[in-house]
């Protein structure tokens, strides 16, 4: 695993083969979420968090019960993608199970919405990165690696 930003790891996997968190395939943490839906939707292109119907807090990385209210009452929200680069660092000595793809570059993004993830910056130049940038988070299907499939990336 990366790094956990806000109880929600980058790559995670849920479940047995046939909960949506299959498509992540790298690290098996629980058995059982009551968000497993955003797996789904990343899969459909779309970048999702949850609003609470009782106090109208947002959450990204979603959640399943308000922090604000303790509701359980939440709903499905598209989030745009947009945010703010806030921090990035290149890995050259990755954690077990991503040796093969360093060195690569993660960031932190704050997204418009409300929010912030933890991804891989891809189709930046390095040089052209710059933090308090203008970016969007975009979910991303990996066709060559068997091991993990969804992802989201980083972009100008």
């Amino acid at each position: 695993m990366l790094v956990e930003l806000v109880n929600t790891p980058l790559f995670i996997f849920l479940g047995g083969e046939n909960t949506p968190f299959k498509y992540f395939g790298k690290i098996n943490f629980t058995p059982y979420t009551k968000v497993d839906a955003f797996a789904d939707y990343l899969h459909k292109g779309k970048l999702m968090g949850t609003r609470c119907k009782k106090c109208g807090e947002r959450y990204f990385p979603p959640r399943a019960d308000c922090l604000t209210c303790i509701s359980d009452e939440v709903e499905w929200i598209e989030y745009s993608g947009k945010g703010t680069l806030q921090s990035y660092t290149k890995i050259f000595s990755a954690p077990k199970g991503f040796e093969d793809m360093a060195p690569y570059i993660i960031g932190v993004v704050d997204l418009e919405e409300g929010g912030r993830l933890l991804s891989w910056i891809n189709n930046i130049p390095e040089d052209a990165i710059k933090i308090g940038m203008p970016v969007k988070v975009i979910p991303r299907i990996f066709e060559e690696i068997e091991e993990i499939k969804l992802y989201y990336s980083i972009e100008k």
